[in-house]
């Protein structure tokens, strides 16, 4: 069976947004659960300022409870918004760093108080000492198909910003469809224009799941090539700057689909439920995946 690359995003990019602070002994708990289950990529932290994301203001606590303990099984990455972050990152023992830019001018401004160029212009040092340290550094572009605020964007505004940042040095490019309206035929013509340019090996499918479209939406990409997704336990996760985002396709939902439909994922299903299910009792709310659900009302 083919093998697809899932980085489980949950526990940065999922519990950013959550207004319950877990501590950072749960936190090692839920990523436990996450390497129990089979999952060989995770993003564990940023390391931001504690007083703008304060879910993340333990990442170098965390680091030092993980990292010692899972890194030689498990890729884990962190995002870097600056350079003080990234030689956090590196001192903390990371090999990978992810920074991040937008497609949308109004929603950069928004999200990290800069306009695009700007942003790319922030991040040369990180790829400069990264490269130095030898240090992969991934990139993500929020906002590739809608922005909440500019409306649909063309593709080639996307494939502009993947160039710069695959010029850079990024080894992958991960496609955020932030807000989750995207419909497959969105996807296809997105994904046309950037195969012209460049391989398919350098892309991830980041796909929310606002009006039930993730799954739909990386079926479409999986079917041009795409073998990269990014996916949150339970469906944690959001974006506070885009109105009623939901979180991050499920990563119950995307291993069952890409299980049923032949691939392989290293992933055991129970195994996230119990680690989606550890996270439901501690932020206090139901999850949103649909195969959690269903699986837990089976039980």
């Amino acid at each position: 069976m083919e093998l697809v690359k899932i980085t489980e995003v949950g526990p940065r990019d999922g519990l950013q947004n959550e207004k319950t602070i877990l501590s950072t002994q749960d936190k090692f708990e839920f990523v436990s659960r996450l390497v129990e289950s089979g999952v060989k990529n995770i993003e564990l932290t940023s390391f931001v300022r504690k007083d703008r994301i304060p879910q993340m203001g333990d990442a170098t606590e965390l680091a030092a409870l993980v990292l010692p303990k899972f890194q030689n099984t498990v890729q884990f990455s962190c995002l870097t918004p600056n350079t003080k972050g990234y030689e956090g990152a590196k001192d903390s023992g990371f090999s990978e760093v992810a920074v991040f830019t937008a497609t949308s001018e109004t929603f950069t401004k928004k999200n990290i108080n800069m306009t695009i160029q700007e942003s790319l212009d922030f991040f040369k040092p990180i790829f400069t000492l990264a490269k130095q340290d030898g240090i992969r550094v991934r990139g993500y572009i929020s906002t590739v198909i809608a922005c909440p605020y500019e409306g649909k964007i063309e593709p080639e505004k996307t494939l502009e910003i993947a160039e710069r940042l695959l010029d850079a040095g990024a080894y992958e490019i991960s496609l955020g469809e932030t807000i989750g309206v995207a419909v497959p035929s969105e996807v296809e013509a997105l994904l046309e224009v950037l195969f012209k340019k460049f391989p398919k090996t350098y892309f991830a499918g980041h796909f929310h799941d606002t009006y039930g479209m993730a799954i739909a939406n990386a079926k479409q990409a999986l079917s041009m090539g795409i073998r990269s997704f990014d996916s949150s336990a339970g469906g944690l996760g959001g974006c506070p700057y885009a109105k009623g985002a939901a979180g991050n396709v499920a990563t119950e939902d995307l291993v069952y689909f890409l299980h049923k439909e032949g691939y392989h994922t290293g992933i055991e299903l129970n195994s996230i439920m119990a680690a989606s299910r550890f996270m439901e009792e501690k932020i206090q709310r139901k999850l949103t995946s649909r195969t959690y659900i269903a699986m837990k009302n089976a039980d």
